[in-house]
Order: structure tokens, then C-alpha cells, then sequence
């Protein structure tokens, strides 16, 4: 049971169906909304666990529903990474917002970057970003590996650790780690020129530095899946962007630099530590960047791991909605769900001319009441069957 979610149980089953190729009804979708004063989220409490849990009492919501604005953090180190400040703003956040049909209460933990491969971050207001080395020696053995020693790391442990504390058993989905893949951090601590070209003057070098990397990575993250699995139930899954969760353990991956590789470069490079973060997994959630990265799609659907497309279109394409429903049946057709953030007025068509059984779909409304009608609405599309 998810504390801020007293109807999980129904989300639940939806989320199972959905990773056994199953609707119950419409696609699997997560609706929020935000929440209006204090005795609204109380009504709303209420409400969700009389539904969730038809033999509920009325309940005082938790403590974590009702958390105040937290004052600004005193830094950008402080606002990524200080636990007592990330942890306040999370549960703020949380308890602001409803969380409608298969929507999970989460927090995106950006600090995930600090398991860097020894990388030197900078910190924004808004994003976190790393200073690239100044030069790579190709005659010894990679720089590029995380250390016991390195005091970022230490850092984000120690987040990671509090804000599961903070989750209990079951308050809201802490997720895995949000951690980088190799390929990605490599090109951010290279500087971009200098990785492409070491590419073709360094393949074999590069290559095994990427994959030492991966490994280094996954390491992490067994580390701290062992830490917190014994304390919450829901350690593994995306928390805070593109919320997702399934009945058994995935990992979530990407590479945005193969936007800029060739196929037979995306195939030395990068299929190598994708496929790796598989088996380790099992299964795989996969974040696709924009259009330049789609040439890379026919290998990724071809592997056994791969479960779930994510897709982000580049600034010059058209939003995520019916103008890549080509795509989406792409994925779908090769055994593949589609899991999209879309605008409320895209719902109805992706609803009527896709597989419901293989989408997942993000939206944000301005009321529950709004949230709960798209919802209703969508199990009558669904009814209605497709539209080709």
C-alpha cells in the first residue's frame, strides 16, 4: 500500500496487467492535479480511501499530505543534495498534488548525478551539469570510475538513505537511483568534440571505458538497493519524471549522445552497456531523446530486456501526441510499451488509434474533478475500440 495513494491497490492492478500485456478496461494512465487548501486535501484523502479501501474509516491523512512550503534552500549545493531541505520540498510536493489513476506519489532526485564516474559537478537552480576534464591520457586505463573515496558520492548516499527514510514501508515510491549510463557521463566529462573523436581515434579504449563504467554504475545501484530493501517496498522503479513501476524489479536507461552516433557506432558503444543494465535487470525502461536518436529503435526493440519506450521529441518536432502515432505503433507492433507525456487534449486520440494494452500515458489537469472525468472518458474510448 502506497500511503499517499489510498486507491494504489486499483493502480496496482492496472500497472501488472499492463506489464502482462493486459488492459483493464482503458490504457494505464497517471493523472495529477494540484491539490487546493488544507481541508480539501483532507476531503480528497477521505474520498481516495473510502474508494481505495471500500471498508476503510475515515482517516486523518498522513502527516506528509499536509507539510508546508519549505523556505528557499540557502545554496544550489543545498537545494540538490542538503537531505533535511530535499526531503521537506518532496514531501510538500507530494501532499500538493493528486495523484489520479495510475499516477505514483514520487520525488525525481537529480542528485542521482553524483554518481559520476568522478565527475566535478556544478549545481543550478534548475539542473546540475559537470565541468569537462581537461585532458584524457589514452595510454592508461580509464579515469572515468567511481570511488569510495569521492565526497559527491558520499553525499548523495546519504540522501538517497534519508529520503527512504522518510519513505517508510510504503509512504510514497522512493524508485531506484536515478543514475546516468556511462556513455552519457563519458561525453559530459570529455566535453562532446572530444568524445566523438576519441570514438574513432580510441574505439577499442573507449569502449572498455564505457563498459567499466557501466559497471561501476550498476554496482552503485546494487549497493544501495540492498541498503534501503530491507525497509521500503517500492526500491526499484522511476520516481518523479515519468513515474513508473511494474510487479518485478527493471532498470531504466538512455543514451542522449547517440543522437549524434551512427549505427555502427550506437552498436559498438552503446548496445553493449545497454544490454548490460539488462542483464543485470532483466528488464529494461528505456528513455529514446528525440528524433536524431530513432535510427537507433529497430536494434533496441530487437532486444530480449526491452519492455518499455519512452520517447522525448527534439524542440523541433511536434509534441508528444498524435503527430507520432507512426512511432508509437512502431513500438507497439515489435511487443513494446509506449509510455508518453501528452497534453489532456491528445488522450482521446492516442486512446481510440492504440493498443491500450501497451500504453502508458502522463497528463496533468488543473482539478481531480478534471483528472477523474479524462479518466471516465478514457475507458469509453476505449469501449468505442480503434480508429486505426
Amino acid at each position: 500500500m502506497i500511503e499517499l495513494k489510498p486507491d494504489w491497490p486499483e493502480a496496482e492492478e492496472r500497472l501488472s496487467a499492463l506489464w502482462d500485456y493486459r488492459h483493464l478496461g482503458r490504457p494505464c494512465m497517471a493523472v495529477t492535479a494540484p491539490l487546493g487548501d488544507q481541508s480539501r486535501r483532507v476531503e480528497l484523502w477521505n474520498l481516495l480511501t473510502a474508494e481505495g479501501r471500500p471498508d476503510a474509516q475515515q482517516t486523518h491523512p498522513s502527516s506528509a499530505l499536509l507539510t508546508s512550503v519549505p523556505p528557499a534552500p540557502p545554496s544550489n549545493v543545498a537545494r540538490w543534495l542538503d537531505p533535511e531541505w530535499v526531503v521537506a520540498d518532496a514531501l510538500h510536493r507530494m501532499g500538493s498534488t493528486w495523484w489520479g489513476g495510475e499516477a505514483i506519489p514520487s520525488y525525481l532526485m537529480l542528485a542521482g548525478w553524483m554518481v559520476s564516474l568522478g565527475g566535478q559537478p556544478c549545481f543550478g537552480p534548475d539542473t546540475i551539469w559537470f565541468e569537462p576534464v581537461s585532458w584524457v591520457d589514452y595510454s592508461g586505463p580509464s579515469p572515468f570510475r567511481n570511488r569510495s573515496d569521492d565526497p559527491w558520492l558520499a553525499r548523495y548516499r546519504e540522501l538517497y538513505l534519508a529520503m527512504a527514510k522518510a519513505a517508510g514501508w510504503g509512504c510514497f515510491l522512493l524508485g531506484a537511483p536515478t543514475l546516468l549510463p556511462a556513455n552519457d557521463l563519458l561525453s559530459m566529462h570529455m566535453g562532446t568534440c572530444e568524445f566523438l573523436i576519441a570514438l574513432m581515434d580510441e574505439p577499442a579504449w573507449m569502449a572498455e571505458a564505457i563498459l567499466q563504467g557501466a559497471r561501476d554504475q550498476l554496482a552503485i545501484k546494487a549497493e544501495l538497493a540492498d541498503a534501503v530493501r530491507p525497509h521500503h517496498a517500492y526500491w526499484y522503479g522511476n520516481a518523479g519524471w515519468m513515474p513508473f513501476w511494474a510487479p518485478e524489479p527493471f532498470a531504466s536507461t538512455q543514451s542522449d549522445v547517440s543522437c549524434m552516433l551512427s549505427p555502427a557506432q550506437f552498436d559498438r558503444f552503446v548496445l553493449p552497456e545497454v544490454t548490460l543494465w539488462g542483464e543485470a535487470h532483466g528488464a529494461l525502461w528505456y528513455h529514446l531523446d528525440g528524433g536524431n536518436a530513432r535510427q537507433h529503435l529497430p536494434c533496441l526493440l530487437d532486444l530480449p530486456t526491452m519492455r518499455v519506450m519512452q520517447y522525448v521529441p527534439t524542440p523541433e518536432e511536434p509534441p508528444n501526441g498524435r503527430a507520432h502515432l507512426d512511432l508509437y505503433r512502431t513500438i507497439q507492433d515489435a511487443g513494446c510499451i509506449v509510455h508518453v507525456t501528452v497534453p489532456p487534449e491528445e488522450v482521446e486520440p492516442l486512446v481510440r488509434a492504440l493498443d491500450p494494452a501497451l500504453l502508458m500515458l502522463e497528463t496533468a489537469v488543473s482539478t481531480p474533478e478534471d483528472g477523474q472525468e479524462l479518466l471516465d472518458a478514457a475507458e469509453r474510448w476505449t469501449r468505442a475500440g480503434h480508429t486505426g
